[in-house]
């Protein structure tokens, strides 16, 4: 039977196919985007404390009140926000599902979707699902800040939606405070929706503050936030999110989230309550604690042909391989992956059409040191 694919851009994520081939050689994997070391203590025991008390049927469709309101608490303590726990917050299966949820709540067929490229890979596919059209927007190559004028270029009146990314993946770039002036100026007087996604929000360097679009009152009316509690507590396996909107986004939102997912697992619902209640520490310190890793990363890589590119934000060191290999990035990083046991991301699959030349892959530094240093050994010998 023929079966006409809806997607036919679409293979097998390049992050399930460098993950199986780090399998297959056993190669130090600083492909996916996983941290190696455990979740925090007090996590896992409120976690194993809500399973315990029972607490492990369907929660509400848009997450248990408790979390809700943490995330309230936490919006405002860290962004001056003020939003409704009950008509604002709903918590997913993960930041994609809070992505694909947005696109599908507002983008109707025949409209664009703006999105800035290198971009995640599940941005795409939603689109396409939704029967729109993505409009792909080239960052700056070297240092992956945006051009506002090629933005507002591509804007026209069938786009519907702007997708934006800060702390960005792959890059670790990160917007200031002059790109959300950019950003309110292109959309102002609008009725483009503003989808922001914030997942890296707490991983920030060197004094940087994150420009989180909650901290920007003109543009947070017309936005979707999702954040992911994978992200900041170091557990993506559990595949928790979340996303802020206005009500009358919220609304729309929770259409498509019920018949999606309708709700998430129950008693890491309850553990991540507890934990941004009790520990707020925790995210606070997340930029120091990634920070002194990707500093000892960085310096660790001077020793090896590799020329580590700047990483203002993020837990991906982007390096350049041009001393190395005149291969493609996809190319070389196949070969890195089985000749040299080491598993890296290229960059191609983040773009429509990547930049001639570039040469360029994507280390994830969260990891032990041990991983960090067994994956240093076999790159000095490049």
């Amino acid at each position: 039977m023929q079966i006409p694919t809806k997607l036919p851009k679409v293979g097998t994520t390049i992050f399930t196919v460098m993950s199986q081939l780090a399998l297959e050689h056993q190669a130090v994997n600083l492909g996916q985007g996983f941290p190696d070391f455990p979740v925090p203590p007090r996590l896992v025991d409120e976690l194993a404390r809500a399973m315990a008390e029972g607490k492990n049927q369907y929660a509400p469709m848009t997450g248990i009140p408790a979390l809700r309101q943490a995330i309230a608490a936490k919006t405002e303590r860290c962004y001056g926000r003020r939003v409704d726990a009950d008509a604002e917050i709903t918590v997913t299966s993960g930041a994609s599902e809070a992505i694909f949820n947005a696109i599908h709540a507002v983008v109707r067929p025949g409209e664009e979707v703006v999105v800035l490229d290198p971009c995640y890979d599940c941005y795409e596919p939603a689109i396409d699902l939704a029967g729109a059209k993505a409009v792909h927007v080239p960052l700056d190559p070297v240092d992956f800040s945006v051009d506002w004028q090629r933005v507002r270029d591509a804007i026209t009146p069938r786009t519907r939606m702007l997708m934006v990314n800060t702390p960005h993946n792959p890059s670790g770039a990160m917007f200031t405070a002059a790109d959300m002036a950019a950003l309110a100026d292109i959309l102002r007087g609008t009725g483009i929706v503003l989808l922001s996604d914030e997942v890296y929000e707490h991983i920030i360097f060197d004094g940087r503050r994150h420009e989180s679009v909650l901290r920007y009152p003109e543009l947070a009316e017309r936005a979707f936030v999702i954040s992911s509690f994978g992200k900041t507590y170091h557990c993506t396996g559990w595949k928790i999110g979340y996303a802020i909107a206005p009500p009358a986004l919220s609304a729309e939102f929770r259409k498509v989230h019920q018949y999606n997912t309708f709700c998430t697992f129950a008693p890491a619902q309850w553990a991540f309550a507890a934990m941004i209640a009790q520990e707020p520490e925790h995210y606070d310190g997340l930029g120091a604690f990634y920070q002194a890793k990707r500093d000892r990363f960085r310096k660790q890589l001077e020793t090896t042909r590799l020329k580590p590119l700047p990483v203002p934000g993020g837990y991906f060191q982007l390096v350049d391989y041009s001393a190395v290999s005149d291969l493609d990035d996809a190319a070389f990083c196949r070969w890195l992956t089985i000749e040299k046991g080491v598993a890296a991301i290229p960059l191609s699959p983040f773009y429509e059409t990547p930049p001639k030349g570039q040469r360029l892959a994507r280390l994830c530094f969260a990891k032990v040191e041990s991983t960090l240093d067994a994956a240093i050994e076999r790159l000095q010998g490049l």
